[in-house]
């Protein structure tokens, strides 16, 4: 088994780190390699999109020819993809008149609506122990310039709130979470992702 982690802006090593730790931990045979062209794209099994600034990680998607060839993957192939945080954005169906006026161009893979930055600016970040669906103890979730999941249908189900948000979504095999839980120290949510891989 080999995950991606889209390796163009972001917290790229926390992610490729906690997926290793995550195989280690669950004993799941392979390896986490940082994705930048299509030629690694097309070497892994599944993909992480992680935090970072949405419009510049999907405008970094187009330009390096990445961008539909993973939307054609994630559809044709069944391709699991965890997004988080601004990865949860460009997994999204609507991200909003942000996302319009600053041209983002989403992957439009889950059936949900978000809001880029709902919980406020960096100085705005927190961290919060949440209950989560499927998970026998609360998940401890970092939130950085976070996201939310303003509502979602079809085929895409909600796994945790906080407040009144949705923070974590599942559609099938793709996972789009407001927070980061390869932050957290808890490789439960990385589990369930390569689960599906």
């Amino acid at each position: 088994m080999r995950i991606g982690v889209i390796g163009v802006q972001g917290d790229v090593s926390e992610h490729v780190d906690a997926v290793a730790r995550a195989m280690k931990d669950y004993g799941k045979e392979g390896e986490a390699i940082a994705v930048r062209r299509p030629a690694d794209l097309a070497r892994v099994d599944g993909l992480t999109i992680p935090g970072g600034e949405s419009t510049t990680i999907s405008k970094l998607l187009v330009k390096l020819g990445l961008f539909d060839e993973i939307v054609r993957r994630a559809i044709d192939e069944g391709m699991p993809i965890m997004g988080t945080c601004a990865g949860s954005i460009l997994l999204s169906k609507d991200a909003g008149s942000q996302a319009e006026k600053t041209k983002t161009r989403l992957l439009g893979l889950m059936d949900m609506a978000v809001d880029r930055n709902a919980f406020g600016r960096q100085r705005e970040s927190f961290e919060a122990d949440l209950e989560v669906q499927g998970l026998d103890s609360p998940f401890h979730c970092v939130f950085i310039r976070a996201p939310a999941i303003l509502r979602t249908w079809g085929d895409c189900t909600q796994l945790s709130r906080y407040k009144d948000r949705i923070v974590l979504a599942r559609q099938g095999h793709l996972i789009a979470s407001a927070f980061h839980p390869e932050l957290s120290g808890d490789l439960r949510i990385h589990r369930w992702f390569l689960d599906l891989v």
